[in-house]
This record gives C-alpha cells, structure tokens and sequence, in this order.
C-alpha cells in the first residue's frame, strides 16, 4: 500500500478547479518530485493534500484513510509535514524556537529529534540562539524544514525548497533531502529546478493544466524527449 495515494483528485479555491484529475502514488522510500509549467498545479497539489484548499472530487489516501479536505492540526500528528515557498519560519523567533515551535502537537520528550535535526543541519546548531530573520536564504530554508521534521512525520512536503538559493545552497538542500529520505522520511516536492530534482527522485510527475501529462523514474523522464523538450528547456 503506497504511504500515499491521489486519485482523479479535483480541487481549487472556488469558482473553476485548478486540478482537474490528479493522479499520484508515493512509497515511504520514495522522494517524489512534481514538475511542469507555471500554473500546472504542482503547488496547489501539495495544499490540497495539506487541506488548504477544497477538494471536491477524487480521494487523497495517507496510510490508507482518505484524507481529503481534513484540516492541517489533524493531519500533522499523522505524520504529514508541508514546509510551503514563502514565509515558512518565525523571524523574530531563534533557530531553536522555530525548532521547537515544530513539536507543537508532540506530548513526548523532543529532545533527540532535536539533535537529529541539527545532525542533518549542521549549520543550526551553531546558530541556535540566532534570530532565523538574520540567517541567509539557505539557511532560513533549513530551518524551515528542520521544523517541519521536528513533528516526527512519515512524508515531508516541500513546495520550491531551492528558490531563490544561490547554486551552494541548492546542491546542500538537495543533499539534506536525500538523507532525510534515507533515514526512512517519504519526499513529495515541487521544484522549479526540475532536471536537476528529477536526477534524484525515484517518481516524477510532470502536470499540466491541473493534469498528470507524463509519470515515470526521474531517470525515464529525463530521457524521455517530449518531456525534454516540453518541460525541461529541450
């Protein structure tokens, strides 16, 4: 059983739908990467299984319940983590509040997910005590995502992790999403760096026009020349 399961998902933020039949499966070892032009919806995707938007048709199934349209503060303790594009850590907050802000619906001690988090970012504990508004745009983006891990969850979703980061900061960010996936966190993503996310991801899913177009191993798609040619500049 995939950890989860869209089905002819259809949804938006009223008036005409933006996904128009949406189709994906994901397994806990996977890192799934969505991709396609602007306006496909690759992010909106991710809000609806984040029930930040209505669905009106299809099934989202995580960990074999239907899910579709519950809200996030029932969805997080269920091991589903959404790390969005833009404003996605407390400025004014440290790097450890942020942190901690994340074991929000936690009862248990956090303390070792903690250290685990700073094991995969080496760079937040050296500035844990520092305001995340005055980290570099990597480094805010870490800690955006160490907060979501914080939660323990079983899939990590990641809208645009690596825009508006310098070329260092992509490379790392992409390396720290694989290890966080070896270390048994399943990975649905949308990225606009898309040759280069569907290098490593073990399913791609190219939309269009709120529907699937293509779907494959990143390495199929990447080869594949219409994906080539339509999606990834040729």
């Amino acid at each position: 059983m995939p950890l989860i399961e869209l089905k002819h998902v259809v949804g938006g933020y009223g008036g005409a739908p933006i996904l128009n039949g949406v189709n994906m499966a994901i397994e806990k070892s996977d890192i799934g990467v969505i991709v396609g032009p602007n306006g496909a919806g690759k992010s909106t995707t991710l809000k609806a299984i984040f029930g930040l938007l209505k669905v009106t048709g299809g099934t989202i199934e995580f960990g074999g319940e239907n899910i579709a349209n519950s809200l996030p503060d029932k969805l997080v303790p269920r091991g589903l983590s959404f790390v969005p594009q833009e404003k996605n850590v407390f400025t004014s907050m440290s790097v450890e509040e942020n942190l901690e802000m994340g074991a929000f619906t936690r009862k248990d001690d956090f303390k070792a997910t903690m250290a685990w988090v700073y094991e995969m970012f080496p760079v937040l504990g050296e500035k844990r005590r520092q305001p995340a508004g005055e980290l570099s745009g990597g480094q805010r983006q870490m800690v955006a995502m160490g907060r979501a891990l914080m939660s323990k969850p079983s899939l990590l979703m990641l809208d645009e992790p690596s825009a508006g980061l310098s070329p260092r900061y992509v490379i790392e960010i992409f390396e720290t999403i694989q290890r966080v996936n070896a270390e048994g966190v399943g990975i649905l993503m949308v990225e606009q760096n898309a040759r280069q996310a569907l290098a490593f991801a073990t399913k791609g899913f190219v939309l269009a026009s709120g529907q699937n177009r293509f779907t494959g191993t990143g390495a199929e798609l990447i080869a594949d020349p219409e994906v080539a040619k339509s999606f990834l500049g040729g």
